[in-house]
């Protein structure tokens, strides 16, 4: 008994011991020489908890080019879906809610394996969503709605020689992804203009990429109006380019 007595004294003190080392030794964010803030961010105010951000058009302003009943399940149902999703794992980890959506989107390998997954997946989905509902605006006379100018038709015309060379290969990008994607124009550590196209709810940010101007084609964006016509509904997007706001994220940005 007194052996058994001895032995169990020294469990109990080593399982202690072990507890505080594992305690102390795991590294916290701001300790994790992996991760690195961005320095400029497009939406600072995106952090925990996560919301639907505020359209600045009704469902049925697009309707032209992109149908009501689309934008309503679009907003209210897949969006929001991605939302709660990210709420739900961040709920399970309290030290990273902190944190810009895009500092952990572009630190993807520097978070906890499980909370990786989910950010990829669903924080890729609420900041791409978010940045696409943004650069959208009605069709109108006013510059922001009838074609880039200033600053970004410059870039653009520098980098692709046209603005309908840039919209072929914009298009060319858009129709190389097999089933779901996004197609971005971003900006390269040179201050050059790139497009980029991505898989399901990827994002260019830990490829040292800042994006400016992104286009949805996943199936969902258009298949009630275009069913598999996914050439008409980027030809139609066009239509749609809030340039104003592309040229103000690029100010933030650049």
């Amino acid at each position: 008994m007194k052996i058994f007595s001895n032995f169990s004294d020294k469990l109990f003190w080593l399982v202690i011991a072990m507890g505080f080392v594992f305690l102390f030794t795991i590294p916290s964010p701001e300790k994790n020489t992996k991760f690195k803030r961005l320095t400029k961010h497009i939406f600072p105010e995106l952090k925990y908890p996560y919301t639907l951000p505020q359209l600045k058009f009704a469902f049925n302003d697009l309707a032209t080019y992109m149908d009501e009943q689309t934008i309503n399940i679009h907003y209210t149902k897949h969006h929001q879906g991605y939302i709660d999703k990210l709420n739900g794992i961040l709920e399970k980890y309290p030290e990273w809610q902190n944190y810009t959506l895009e500092d952990l989107l572009a630190n993807l390998n520097a978070l906890p394996e499980e909370l990786s997954i989910v950010v990829k997946a669903h924080g890729g989905g609420h900041f791409n969503h978010t940045l696409f509902w943004r650069t959208l605006c009605k069709k109108s006379s006013e510059p922001e709605g009838s074609g880039p100018y200033g600053i970004i038709l410059e870039k653009i015309n520098s980098v692709f020689g046209s603005f309908e060379n840039f919209k072929q290969d914009f298009l060319d990008k858009a129709l190389s992804i097999v089933g779901s994607g996004w197609v971005w124009l971003c900006v390269d550590s040179s201050g050059g203009l790139k497009t980029f196209a991505t898989y399901n709810h990827e994002t260019p940010l830990n490829q040292i990429l800042k994006p400016i101007l992104i286009l949805d084609v996943w199936e969902h964006a258009y298949y009630l109006k275009y069913q598999n016509r996914r050439v008409d509904f980027v030809n139609a997007w066009w239509n749609l380019i809030n340039w104003k706001e592309v040229e103000a994220i690029y100010k933030t940005i650049e």
